[in-house]
């Protein structure tokens, strides 16, 4: 049976051609939504029918680029904004040895593109009572030093999108968060194999006790957010959305 529930819709999904964002243009393909994406260097192997745009999202101006360019492709209008950008990388020495510049690194690609493209996007998603999902992480959840940066901006990212999601309500736009924990993508599972060389333990071992039994795929957050965005969510709005295997259970407590 075709999956159709997303007929008609027009979706940026930005960082969406590898891992998670991947994942999730397929999913708003597979529902039947027109699709563009975007990365900062390019891509060869996107699936049929999207439409890429390279855009450094790092920067104010790409944003503003991106958002020109995606409005001209759907003729003005848009309905489903996943901000999926992200950036960071381990430093197993401690959050004093992150240099100056991955700490903004960090907070412009994780937190700031999101702001960004939003607010550039937001009277086309206004016209339409469009939904928002960003993208999070399960870091913001633990204490980990070598991730302060990445976790720090994604802190923030899920503090944005409360405020916003309170003040779009009541004009019809839902925004929602989604937070991954630890899945299996290509710049994640570095990070894992960092941390384990530091700590001197195997990679496994990080995701042996999820649990679920499994360490988590890009289609288990794939899913999440297709049906966030689907009009079966059509009263939620203000959530975050855990997707960690139940890995964090009790870890806030």
């Amino acid at each position: 049976m075709v999956n159709n529930s997303l007929q008609g819709k027009r979706a940026l999904v930005t960082g969406g051609t590898r891992g998670i964002g991947a994942a999730i243009v397929a999913k708003l393909l597979a529902g039947g939504a027109s699709v563009v994406t975007t990365s900062r260097t390019p891509v060869d192997n996107l699936p049929e029918g999207v439409h890429y745009i390279q855009a450094d999202l790092g920067t104010a101006d790409g944003a503003t680029s991106l958002a020109a360019e995606t409005l001209q492709y759907f003729g003005g209008g848009l309905d489903i904004l996943v901000n999926n950008a992200a950036s960071g990388q381990a430093h197993p020495k401690g959050a004093a040895s992150i240099p100056d510049e991955e700490w903004q690194s960090a907070l412009n690609t994780s937190y700031l593109s999101a702001v960004w493209v939003t607010s550039r996007l937001l009277p086309a998603l206004l016209d339409g009572k469009g939904a928002i999902v960003n993208i999070s992480s399960a870091v913001t959840l633990d204490v980990v030093p070598a991730l302060a940066h990445y976790a720090g901006a994604k802190a923030a990212l899920e503090k944005y999108s409360q405020t916003l999601a309170a003040e779009l309500a009541p004009q019809g736009v839902r925004l929602n968060v989604v937070i991954p924990g630890n899945v299996a993508t290509p710049g994640a599972d570095k990070i894992r194999q960092d941390l384990a060389d530091a700590a001197g333990i195997p990679v496994e071992a990080i995701t042996a006790g999820t649990p679920l039994g499994r360490g988590g795929i890009p289609t288990d957050i794939a899913e999440a957010v297709g049906f966030l965005v689907s009009d079966q969510a059509q009263w939620i709005t203000g959530t975050q959305l855990l997707v960690d295997g139940g890995a964090s259970v009790g870890l806030a407590a």
